[in-house]
């Protein structure tokens, strides 16, 4: 993997690189990972396993499109176990996606920064869930989730960073995760495989 003899330049992390190495996936329905992203959100994977289930279940375990997802009643979307806030969240995305024909060969066309510029305009979707859409289901390989405090808690550790002063602490990893570029996801992906505290996504 040529992503592991960029990252062990840094002596830190190499400490922690250990087989099996990644490999990132694309994975199909773009907009739909994005909506089973949300419905995790706050929840381990294990019931956030189950609720993606029921939610299959409501279309007979079939992959919805954005319009049957947004056609289903709101109540319904509730029975499976999910928040009012979370089913108008999904349901934002569902119409976000029609109304501005979002789809898999439109997003995979588009540069890191403007998947980020564009899907965070839908209301319940902040810069981590389009993220770890952009590691998880796109594939990319350079993104470093800056707000995600089991990586920022894996840095401050391994590298024994100061974490009196906010401002300066993200200043300092911004500039540590800089030099993993461009392979910064699989970065990531060693980091919560050390500290055993993956995102749920």
């Amino acid at each position: 993997m040529e992503y592991v003899a960029h990252l062990k330049k840094d002596t830190k992390l190499a400490a922690i690189i250990n087989e099996p190495y990644h490999e990132l996936k694309l994975h199909k329905n773009i907009p739909l990972h994005l909506m089973a992203s949300i419905m995790s959100q706050q929840l381990n994977t294990k019931v956030a396993d189950i609720i993606y289930n029921r939610f299959l279940d409501l279309y007979n375990k079939k992959e919805p499109t954005p319009k049957q997802v947004l056609d289903t009643p709101f109540e319904k979307l509730r029975t499976i176990g999910l928040s009012n806030a979370k089913v108008n969240y999904v349901q934002n995305v569902a119409r976000f996606c029609i109304e501005h024909d979002i789809t898999d060969k439109k997003l995979l066309a588009m540069p890191d920064e403007e998947i980020l510029a564009l899907l965070q305009q839908i209301k319940g979707v902040g810069q981590w869930t389009v993220e770890m859409l952009l590691m998880f289901t796109l594939g990319r390989q350079d993104i470093y989730a800056i707000d995600d405090l089991g990586l920022e808690n894996a840095v401050v550790k391994l590298y024994k960073l100061r974490t009196t002063d906010k401002k300066k602490l993200r200043q300092r990893i911004l500039k540590i995760t800089a030099a993993w570029s461009p392979y910064r996801t699989y970065a990531c992906l060693h980091l919560w495989k050390w500290k055993d505290n993956p995102p749920v996504v």
